[in-house]
């Protein structure tokens, strides 16, 4: 496997050349790796109009993940769900669809405002019986349903994996938007590595038409680094717009290191990544297992997450993540309910042990009853769109009932929001908010 980002920069670093370029600091070191730190000059090709090292780069990814066409981005799965979301609206246009999307409600901030900045509205598809805020499963049937007594929308959107480590059924999934004809696309954020289990399981091998991965969240990236991939089945008139869809949004200066990150990830995912993977996934099913017995309530189905339902063995997930900081030992996430834990081939066989034992040495106390509170189904009083660009003033949540959201002002992770931009604030919500210490919302100064 070729990195021809890598050999590129390495080689421009071997000539010590004249820098009369960006960036300022010429290559010299403040904090190490200065002199790999280029930018789009010739010969270092242009992200988003490739031709050259980026473009061979890409289709590199593309063979590896199994996609039509594959492009990189150097500001995360972010900049990946705006495009997807601008290539929705352009779909809409040109086939005479609604300008909407039918999306999971546990779709990321980033979704809301890009459909305000697309002119998106958005159709929410909410589970029958939510477990959570965060674990928010689009079924199959409801699709179905949802498709067959509506205008057809622009495109579908869900989740998948969530933030606790929940899959969504993509191929029946995608099944159910061919009948009808309508595009699926997928934030696989957390999910790069799905396509080199044993049994692969990305959303382009289940049906998706576009989907996007955070490389940086489950392979060794650096942050900031993604893709945006494209299937067979994808619309050639999508493809022809997939690098001018990234510009709109993406900064004219993508960093170099990320490139060579990206690249670099292409050589380790060709050379063994697959069999290091399934040793990575035999460990945690391990774990799991051996916690399990010792007590502990396993949720979620993917493969390389840990994600306890902590209250049950008598803490809640921010208490049980707090003790074991005294070891040293930090989280992907927590919050009232659950602690999430990540895995990867480059975590060592001896990190397995040393959590499990720090995990079994916690005191068990008497289960913590209370379960999470639910936002219900806020009103809707206007499209992302007109919130998110109205006047705004921040408020305590105690004076938001009755008030419209405008801006989705919530933490990360998970940045999962509780109100949509243009829904009304009640108290229900407020609940929410308590619950998971929310202090202010931003909400439309106008009362519609």
């Amino acid at each position: 496997m070729e990195t021809p980002i890598c050999d590129f920069v390495r080689g421009y670093c071997a000539r010590d050349a004249l820098r009369l370029h960006m960036p300022g600091h010429k290559g010299r070191a403040l904090l190490g790796m200065e002199a790999l730190d280029i930018t789009e000059f010739d010969g270092a090709d242009e992200l988003y109009q490739a031709e050259g090292i980026i473009r061979q780069s890409e289709e590199n990814a593309a063979r590896l993940f199994g996609a039509a066409r594959t492009l990189y981005s150097a500001e995360g799965s972010s900049l990946c769900i705006r495009a997807m979301l601008y290539l929705a609206r352009l779909h809409a246009g040109e086939n005479g669809l609604r300008p909407v999307v039918a999306a999971g409600r546990n779709a990321h901030k980033v979704f809301l405002t890009a459909a305000a900045l697309t002119g998106l509205d958005v159709d929410w598809l909410y589970p029958e019986n939510p477990e959570s805020l965060i674990a928010c499963t689009v079924e199959p049937a409801m699709l179905e349903e949802y498709l067959a007594t509506h205008e057809r929308p622009a495109a579908v959107y869900i989740t998948s994996p969530d933030y606790l480590g929940n899959l969504a059924d993509v191929g029946a999934l995608s099944a159910v938007c061919r009948r009808h004809g309508v595009l699926l696309l997928v934030d696989n954020a957390h999910g790069a590595y799905l396509h080199f289990l044993l049994e692969p399981c990305h959303p382009l091998d289940l049906g998706a038409d576009i989907c996007c991965d955070s490389a940086h969240k489950t392979l060794p990236a650096l942050t900031g680094a993604a893709y945006l991939h494209f299937s067979e089945n994808a619309p050639a008139a999508l493809l022809e717009q997939a690098e001018n869809a990234l510009s709109v949004f993406a900064s004219t200066s993508p960093s170099y290191l990320i490139l060579q990150s990206l690249d670099a990830v292409n050589r380790y995912l060709a050379d063994g990544y697959r069999a290091r993977l399934c040793e990575t996934v035999r460990r945690t099913d391990a774990l799991k297992a051996r916690l399990a017995a010792h007590g502990f309530e396993i949720r979620g189905t993917e493969r390389t997450k840990l994600t306890l339902a902590s209250k049950s063995f008598g803490y809640t997930g921010d208490a049980l993540a707090e003790h074991l900081l005294a070891a040293d030992i930090f989280f992907e996430f927590h919050d009232p309910d659950y602690l999430v834990a990540m895995f990867t081939p480059e975590t060592d066989p001896a990190d397995f042990d040393r959590l499990e034992r720090a995990l079994c040495a916690v005191e068990r106390q008497a289960p913590i009853p209370d379960m999470p509170p639910l936002p219900g189904r806020p009103a809707r009083v206007c499209a992302p769109r007109t919130a998110l660009f109205s006047p705004a003033a921040l408020l305590p949540v105690e004076n938001c009932v009755g008030r419209v959201l405008a801006a989705a002002n919530v933490g990360c992770p998970p940045a999962v929001p509780i109100v949509a931009c243009g829904e009304r604030i009640d108290e229900s919500a407020l609940r929410c908010f308590r619950y998971y210490g929310i202090k202010t919302c931003s909400v439309m100064k106008a009362r519609p």
